[in-house]
């Protein structure tokens, strides 16, 4: 990932954007590899967290904390939007009062809750959600995710398959292409180079020479 941004951005001109799923070993990796290649995270390299994660975790503590459909779906959206607004520290601090709360009312355990308040709080450089928002960058890789089953998924994973490396390659920049309608162009393309190629510097100076 790295030597493909560096090829496309060799001078670091632009922001780069990272978005990952908040795996501590994720962001390990990619701090190390930056750090092995010069790169300064937060002056090149701009971590996102997938926001489809942190509602998976604001789910979680809404269900500790509200027993009916209704009022964990309001509780839910009203976190996400604080935490859309860059304002993830406010929800964790909510959480942790309305944990209190509860425990004084009745002792009871609160673990999606605690795991959520604690996600948010370990992850807080990488919710600056209303940032990336203004800015345009992706903050979910659903689109992603969509694209690598359709594109990939779809065509390679059938029953049995068996690609190498250069053959799936072939065929996924094949798909690419007609996919994005750029078929005919390319195939316009194709055919110069492969007469140039196989006939035109071939045979340019016996041509060259009958004149």
């Amino acid at each position: 990932m790295f030597d493909c941004a560096t090829a496309r951005d060799p001078e670091h001109r632009r922001r780069w954007v990272v978005l990952v799923d908040g795996a501590n070993h994720q962001l390990h990796c990619l701090r190390s590899e930056a750090a092995a290649r010069g790169i300064r995270i937060d002056i090149v390299v701009d971590i996102v967290v997938d926001f489809v994660h942190v509602l998976e975790y604001l789910w979680r503590a809404a269900e500790d904390l509200h027993p009916t459909g209704p009022a964990r779906a309001a509780h839910v959206a009203e976190m996400a939007r604080t935490v859309l607004q860059g304002h993830s520290a406010r929800v964790v601090a909510d959480l942790r009062a309305q944990a209190r709360t509860r425990q004084q009312d009745s002792p009871v355990a609160l673990p999606g809750l605690e795991r959520t308040a604690a996600y948010l709080e370990a992850k807080q450089p990488y919710l600056a959600y209303h940032i990336a928002l203004a800015l345009g960058w992706p903050i979910a890789s659903g689109v992603i995710e969509g694209c690598c089953r359709y594109l990939i998924k779809d065509r390679l994973d059938i029953t049995g398959a068996r690609w190498s490396l250069t053959g799936a390659e072939a065929v996924l920049l094949l798909r690419a292409v007609l996919d994005n309608g750029d078929f005919d162009a390319y195939w316009r393309f194709h055919a110069d180079r492969t007469y140039q190629r196989d006939h035109a510097n071939r045979y340019q100076h016996e041509f060259a020479t009958a004149a």
